[in-house]
Parts: C-alpha cells; sequence; structure tokens
C-alpha cells in the first residue's frame, strides 16, 4: 500500500513538473515583459526617460499586449508602477525629460501601413493597458508626394495626446531597396523644399508641441534611407573624404530638413534620432554614430529594442539588447533615450 502510495505521489509530481515547464514555456513574451520593467525600473539605465510599445500584430507576429492573458496582465501590472508617467513635461514648446521616471506611449495599432489614425483606437490601448499614454506614434508615408498630416494630427490632438510624426521617405509601404524617388541627395540637393517647406509651415501653424524623427531605423538595410543605398562604404563620392557617403548623406539629409523648419520658424518641434538596436549589416559604415546629426539638430535619442518578432528568431532577454546599444547611444551623446519601439512576439519553445 505504501508503495503505491509512493508511486502515485511520483506521478503526480512528475506532472505538476511538467505542467510547470509547460505554462513557463507558453508564457515566455509576459516573463519577457516583466524582466523588461523591472530592468527600466532599475538603475542600470538611468539615460532612458520614456517607452513606447509597438501594440500590432504584422505577417507571422503577435506583438499585441493582448496577444495572450498572461502577457497583457503582465504589461498592465509593469506600467502600473508611478515610475511611468502620463504627463508631458513641455518646456518652451518642446518636449524635455520628466521631472521623476520614464513617460509611457504606445503605437497604439494604427493599421499595416501605420497611418490610419483614429481617436478610438488611442482610446482602446488606454483602455486594455489601464494607463494612459503620452504620445501616439505613426508614420506619414511620403508615397507620391510630401505633405503635413493634418488629419491624422488633429484626431490625436483632440484626444489630449501629442502627436508624434514619423517622417518616412518611401514611395510604397513594402518597397526594400533603395527608392525610385527620395533618395538622400535629392534631398540634400533641394529637389522637394517647395513640398517641404510647406510641411513646415504647416507644423508650425498647428500651434501645439510636435513630435517628429525623419528615417526611422535608420541603420537597417530594410528602409531605403539607410546608407547600404546612398552610398555606402564609399567615401570619396560626397562630402568629407574621411566620413562613408552613405551615412553622411542621411546626416545632411536630415539636416536639410530641419534647416528648412528653422528658417520657416518652426519651433515646436521636439526632433528624435531613431536607431535600431542592432545594425544590419553590422559593419563599419553603418554604425549609428556615421548618422547622427548632432547635439544642435536633436533632442531626444531613439532605438527599437525587439524580442524574437517571430517564433523561429534567436531568443534575447530585454537587458541584453539594452546592453549591447545603450552604451553607443550613451557614448553619442547626453541627450534623453526613448526606447520608441519595443515588443515581443508569443514564444512556445
Amino acid at each position: 500500500m505504501t508503495r503505491k502510495i509512493t508511486i502515485a505521489i511520483f506521478i503526480l509530481t512528475l506532472i505538476f513538473s511538467c505542467n510547470k515547464e509547460k505554462k513557463t514555456e507558453e508564457n515566455k513574451k509576459a516573463k519577457w515583459i516583466e524582466k523588461a520593467f523591472l530592468n527600466l525600473e532599475s538603475d542600470d539605465y538611468p539615460k532612458i526617460k520614456a517607452i513606447s510599445w509597438w501594440h500590432e500584430n504584422f505577417d507571422n507576429s503577435l506583438l499585441k499586449v493582448n496577444s495572450s492573458p498572461e502577457s497583457l496582465t503582465t504589461y498592465k501590472n509593469g506600467v502600473s508602477s508611478s515610475t511611468f508617467t502620463t504627463t508631458a513635461n513641455i518646456n518652451n514648446t518642446k518636449l524635455v525629460e520628466p521631472a521623476l521616471g520614464i513617460y509611457h506611449s504606445a503605437y497604439p495599432d494604427f493599421g499595416g501601413t501605420e497611418d490610419i489614425v483614429t481617436a478610438e483606437r488611442i482610446s482602446s490601448f488606454e483602455t486594455l493597458v489601464n494607463k494612459k499614454i503620452v504620445w501616439a506614434y505613426f508614420s506619414n508615408n511620403w508615397y507620391d508626394n510630401i505633405h503635413f498630416p493634418t488629419t491624422e494630427v488633429n484626431e490625436i490632438i483632440n484626444t489630449g495626446k501629442l502627436p508624434f510624426i514619423r517622417m518616412m521617405p518611401r514611395t510604397n509601404f513594402d518597397g526594400g531597396g533603395p527608392d525610385p524617388n527620395y533618395t538622400m541627395q535629392k534631398i540634400i540637393d533641394g529637389d522637394y523644399d517647395t513640398e517641404l517647406t510647406q510641411w513646415a509651415i504647416d507644423a508650425k501653424n498647428t500651434n501645439i508641441p510636435l513630435l517628429v524623427e525623419f528615417g526611422t531605423e535608420v541603420n537597417g538595410d530594410w528602409f531605403p534611407w539607410n546608407g547600404k543605398y546612398n552610398g555606402a562604404g564609399e567615401k570619396t563620392n560626397y562630402g568629407d573624404p574621411v566620413l562613408y557617403d552613405g551615412a553622411e548623406r542621411f546626416r545632411d539629409a536630415y539636416r536639410h530638413i530641419i534647416d528648412i523648419c528653422n528658417m520657416n520658424g518652426v519651433n515646436n518641434i521636439t526632433w528624435f534620432f531613431h536607431v535600431n538596436a542592432y545594425s544590419e549589416p553590422d559593419v563599419d559604415w553603418n554604425n549609428v554614430e556615421n548618422y547622427y546629426p548632432g547635439d544642435n539638430y536633436i533632442n531626444w535619442l531613439g532605438v527599437s529594442v525587439y524580442g524574437p518578432q517571430e517564433s523561429d528568431e534567436d531568443y534575447q532577454e530585454f537587458s541584453e539588447i539594452l546592453n549591447d546599444i545603450y552604451p553607443q547611444l550613451t557614448a553619442l551623446s547626453d541627450k534623453p533615450i526613448a526606447i520608441l519601439e519595443f515588443a515581443i512576439t508569443e514564444l512556445n519553445k
């Protein structure tokens, strides 16, 4: 009898152990999120002053915070901390770092083209996570023409959030490789000055603080503004012969856009410089410092920090990724850092 009881206990223990292991595997995303918030609340990254979750599922990804009940609960628990503030600190029409804590913001699922901006989507995200956001992040796709996104900006303004505009110089959304129209050289040469001047004037006329970045994740070759398509590792075909042409062209194109805004009296834009945590390709000409327009132009540094976006990608903890890019950013500038995109897919193994 005693032997049977012992065997039964052994079997129950084994089943419990297997179920516990399975549960841990099923909740890898939740664990990643939990650790990420612990990292953010630590003293390890004092320059990080804002976070923005990328709330969207695309292709084979499950990046939304509610991709599972466990992931949603973990995210809600993380942002419920008073560390994550929802009140913007504006100084002379510029967003400056919060007096205390870290801004909480999001890309609140503005559709596959990243520009279907509605108050309902913002409200739905805030209700979902039980936390307000400081800014709503969306793409200003240039496609056939450059225009200021007045409708989208007004929609966000009416919700009481700050509009965060991603200036995306691409002729079509899905096209990879070099863009047929919006090369960095053409922007530098002034081919789009008329449109960019009107963009600047329209931005000024909003009379509210705007957050803007040009050339998202510039060190990633999945976008046409990456150095690979604008001169790559060449040094003698443009500008300073000691600098890499591809990155130097991006730097100067970004400066040109900001100069146009400044010449038109636009002082209500906070400018962000946004890189990916890892450069692709990982070569010298594609290092983040090569692209930086400089402290006289940029107000905030920004970075994307993603765990696996599809289940078969290599797994890395939030802190592992951040530890690789954070020293590069703090060496680049003393500006505050925003994690402009972070997310992870659901993982079962």
